[in-house]
């Protein structure tokens, strides 16, 4: 049984998976009270399914980029959990949950999160044979940054609000994603932390870290 935890954003997720299901997920908008918010709605999901902590075999969390302080409380529970009943620990990108339920195209794909400041995070994304993969890291740009590099249609997915979309809409080379696929869904983080897992792939808890965005990306 895998828990996965998303506090990258407001928009926070838990799910539990077994391997072959999803037994519950759960995604809200928050208003930045991840402290308060995330033990008892992870205890309200293991209710729900009717397991115990110690039934867990393995936690995924979401890395980054994101905000400081969300980051670090979903790290903690996860870390937390891990090493009071010796679980595995997988860390995933958090972009990365967001690009790979995306329908396949043969264009880019760029995903994006907001950072504050006008600013959004973004990762460019390339299709092929074995899904979405990112082309390099997280960048931080204003959205006339990103305009001006667009030569092709290029597909855009992401914490998008009205006033992106209304922007995006008017923009000459993208076609933007429906907000139903630009929600980070926490089922598909347990589903990429448990091909890791299957993998062989675990990391260890001492060193996992937060990504955190640079500011002077470009």
């Amino acid at each position: 049984m895998l828990l996965a935890i998303d506090t990258a954003t407001r928009m926070l997720g838990v799910a539990l998976h077994d391997g072959a299901r999803v037994l519950c997920e759960s995604t809200w908008y928050g208003a930045g009270h991840h402290t308060t918010e995330l033990a008892p709605e992870v205890g309200l999901a293991m209710s729900r399914v009717g397991v115990e902590p110690a039934a867990l075999t393995a936690v995924a969390v979401a890395l980054g980029p994101g905000s400081y302080t969300g980051l670090r409380i979903g790290l903690a529970l996860a870390k937390g959990l891990s090493l009071s009943y010796s679980l595995q620990v997988v860390g995933i990108p958090t972009l990365d949950i967001l690009a790979s339920p995306q329908p396949p195209r043969e264009g880019p794909m760029l995903a994006v999160m907001q950072a504050g400041r006008g600013r959004v995070a973004g990762v460019w994304y390339k299709w092929s044979r074995k899904g979405w993969s990112a082309r390099k890291g997280a960048l931080n740009l204003r959205w006339e940054e990103i305009l001006g590099e667009l030569k092709q249609t290029t597909y855009i997915c992401g914490e998008l609000d009205a006033e992106s979309r209304e922007t995006l809409r008017k923009a000459e080379f993208v076609e933007l994603a429906p907000p139903a696929l630009c929600v980070r869904r926490p089922s598909v983080l347990a589903e990429l932390a448990l091909e890791k897992v299957r993998q062989g792939k675990p990391e260890d808890p001492a060193k996992l870290a937060p990504i955190y965005l640079d500011n002077n990306s470009a």
